[in-house]
């Protein structure tokens, strides 16, 4: 240890202005995190990437939906901690200062959401990091609850983030749903309606905006029918794009990641922001449902030959971290689950200087739904799960709003936009595609 220099030099490259934090100062918050006391933490209300600096010790916390990578460069006098949203960002960095022959994509590390992340800045060798959770939800803790009554609190819940979030961050101008009408972006837009007009705001502001590809796709059919069902069609906005407004491969560059799913995601989402953008030159906000399906744990478990429906309800937010940071399928370079994922939802919408939000991926609505009895309700069985999703927002949202939401059978984004030929058409059906896209930008 006589040959170790100790040093704390960090360059955080973050933009404080992307946190919403309601109940204190940034200052504050970043005070909270230098603490390392986990329940603090838990109380800091919003979503948030902070990072603070003790000497040689850094603590980094992040929520869903902020992003939050870093990179340890050697240089002479000791490491340096390289902190961004973007692994771009920090290669940018490394460039600009004549170290970028050490870096490789993969030895960037992404701060899973719900820990502090600790690293002793020491260098001799390079620290591992300590993980320590912040937030750990008590599962099924609510008992002989109906749809009715659970629906009432999670909606109630998710109601309650949006409305301090036109309070207190989209104070003014325009507001667009990114709107498939499934039930995540269907109880968004109906839950947002009802809190513009419970605020004196005028519903004008709103709009829900589908996408559609070369006139295809079942989603915009599936928003008029929506939309119409509750009087509400003048809201809808098709954004209307030719097949060749697809790539795929730019998406890849935007999310840096590889994984089909979100990347396909990614750039139907990708396009529709371009499309919104392309029309609306100073639109700044968007919300969306992201963060619906893992809270509810409404993906085909049949699709995934590593999961089991034991495994998803006996595993604690299993589809929003992962297996876990302790788990040897965990990935440093990513992270895990929706933690990883979200990159989906907020590249695109950051790349075109949209401002996004996603009131699922928010601690105290997870909260509420890990609590939900998934086990009693479903007896493990997979329709009755799938089912459960729309039974408790549509009551919820009834409950909220006083509005019957329709509930349609479920239907990826990316699948709802376009054909089945184009979509065949345009992505690879091999992840190995989207890796070495993704690694061609580093060679």
């Amino acid at each position: 240890m006589d040959n170790c220099e100790y040093i704390s030099k960090v360059i955080n490259l973050l933009d404080p202005e992307k946190n919403i934090i309601y109940n204190m100062t940034q200052e504050e918050a970043v005070e909270i995190v230098k603490s390392g006391d986990e329940e603090a933490i838990r109380k800091i209300d919003g979503q948030f990437a902070l990072v603070s600096v003790d000497h040689k010790t850094i603590r980094m916390a992040r929520s869903i939906g902020r992003p939050l990578r870093y990179f340890i460069a050697k240089r002479k006098a000791g490491p340096q901690l390289i902190v961004a949203e973007r692994i771009d960002i920090i290669f940018d960095y490394l460039k600009k200062e004549g170290m970028d022959d050490q870096f490789h994509p993969t030895y960037t590390r992404m701060v899973p959401a719900h820990y502090i992340t600790k690293i002793e800045l020491l260098g001799c060798p390079d620290p591992n990091p300590v993980y320590t959770r912040f937030f750990t939800p008590e599962r099924n803790k609510f008992k002989s609850y109906t749809p009715e009554q659970l629906g009432e609190n999670y909606i109630g819940t998710v109601y309650n983030e949006i409305k301090k979030w036109l309070q207190f961050r989209a104070k003014k101008g325009p507001i667009g749903v990114t709107f498939s009408a499934g039930i995540d972006s269907g109880s968004v837009f109906l839950l947002t309606y009802h809190a513009l007009k419970e605020l004196g705001e005028s519903p004008s502001r709103l709009k829900a905006f589908t996408l559609s590809v070369d006139g295809d796709g079942a989603d915009l059919l599936q928003s008029r029918k929506f939309l119409r069902a509750l009087g509400l069609e003048l809201f809808l906005e098709p954004i209307e794009l030719d097949y060749k407004d697809l790539d795929w491969k730019e998406a890849i560059n935007v999310v840096e990641d590889y994984k089909p799913l979100d990347i396909q995601s990614a750039t139907m989402n990708l396009s529709l922001l371009k499309g919104i953008r392309s029309r609306y030159p100073d639109w700044k906000y968007l919300i969306d449902g992201d963060g619906g399906d893992e809270n509810m744990k409404d993906y085909p478990i049949e699709e995934n030959p590593e999961l089991t429906i034991r495994s998803v309800l006996n595993n604690l937010m299993l589809y929003h971290e992962g297996w876990g940071v302790e788990s040897i399928k965990h990935s440093l370079t990513y992270s895990g689950g929706l933690s990883r994922g979200y990159m989906r939802t907020f590249a695109p919408a950051d790349l075109l200087d949209f401002e996004g939000f996603s009131p699922y991926t928010l601690p105290n609505v997870i909260e509420i739904s890990e609590g939900i009895p998934f086990i009693d309700m479903t007896g493990w069985d997979h329709k009755k799960l799938y089912d459960l999703k729309g039974q408790i927002v549509s009551a919820g949202v009834k409950a909220v709003t006083g509005m019957d939401m329709p509930v349609f059978e479920k239907r990826r984004f990316q699948h709802g936009a376009v054909s089945k030929e184009d979509f065949n058409k345009h992505f690879p059906e091999k992840e190995i595609a989207y890796r070495k896209e993704f690694l061609s930008r580093y060679e």
